[in-house]
């Protein structure tokens, strides 16, 4: 099933992020995971793609366990930055093979120990090229990426979002946000892309403060700000990890409810492959 036929229904799409395991981990963590998350009936799981593709076995075997033992739809990401055309279409073609039908396109980032990116020959420059190429094709869907307080490369909002508009009409079915902390952010980006005729469901990306490294770390590579709430959360819990944990949850759960009663097209979980906290949440705000 093509996920962009999950919208419309009046209810929010819920959906998931998980990542493979480091290489020295076996993938039955994930499938640990899986077995959690499964009880939760998302509407789609996605799956993660490793830079440059270092995790391009894993991430296909996983993304077909989800879909074909698991019986959840799959939204597998693709980054295209190192690719060339037919190595793209090689990896679109195990898509289709193992019945994958909906594709998360993503530049990417520079593979490990490469300072900058370079785009291959042929190959792709923008993630609107990738898009392109997938739609060339009619047995996906795809998804791509949104970025409400702009991409660390474009921090100009208007330039983003003509970026943004650009690879949109290359044939974007939904756009899924980073992960971002205040709302407001949120609601001011939709209006703007709405106002940009980008008319496309924008699914938000939630990712839940589970401890205050690991955010440090996400907002440093991702350049979200965080709010002064949320700063009093770190500061206040900091010595206290389970203390930190339940707050953080209690304020993506803030985050979440708000969302849905300005009537968001669907909430995506960035789980960080922690299926306990990500069942408190859909419990605590209803989604589940």
């Amino acid at each position: 099933m093509q996920i962009h036929s999950l919208f419309g229904s009046g209810k929010a799409v819920v959906s998931f992020e998980i990542f493979p395991p480091k290489p020295n981990y076996s993938l039955d963590t994930i499938f640990a995971t899986l077995d959690g998350l499964k009880e939760l009936k998302p509407d789609f799981i996605s799956v993660t793609y490793g830079a440059g593709g270092s995790s391009t076995e894993r991430s296909i075997e996983i993304a077909d366990k989800v879909k074909n033992e698991y019986h959840i739809e799959t939204l597998a990401h693709l980054t295209c930055v190192g690719s060339t055309r037919g190595d793209i279409e090689k990896v679109l073609n195990r898509f289709s093979n193992h019945n994958i039908e909906n594709v998360l396109a993503l530049r990417g980032d520079p593979p490990q120990g490469q300072a900058g990116f370079a785009a291959s020959n042929p190959g792709y420059k923008y993630a609107g090229d990738l898009v392109a190429h997938i739609k060339e094709r009619t047995d996906f869907c795809v998804a791509a990426a949104a970025y409400p307080e702009g991409h660390l490369e474009c921090p100009d909002l208007n330039v983003h979002f003509s970026h943004l508009k650009a690879k949109v009409d290359q044939g974007v079915d939904f756009l899924i946000t980073q992960l971002f902390f205040d709302n407001n952010i949120f609601f001011t980006f939709l209006d703007k892309a709405r106002a940009q005729g980008i008319y496309c469901p924008v699914v938000v990306g939630i990712m839940p403060v589970l401890n205050a490294a690991q955010i440090k770390r996400m907002t440093s590579l991702c350049g979200a700000s965080v709010p002064d709430g949320l700063q009093r959360i770190l500061e206040k819990y900091a010595n206290s990890a389970a203390d930190m944990e339940k707050a953080g949850i209690e304020y993506a759960c803030r985050q979440i409810n708000n969302l849905l009663e300005n009537h968001a097209d669907g909430i995506h979980l960035y789980t960080m492959n922690k299926a306990e906290q990500a069942r408190i949440i859909m419990h605590q705000t209803g989604l589940r």
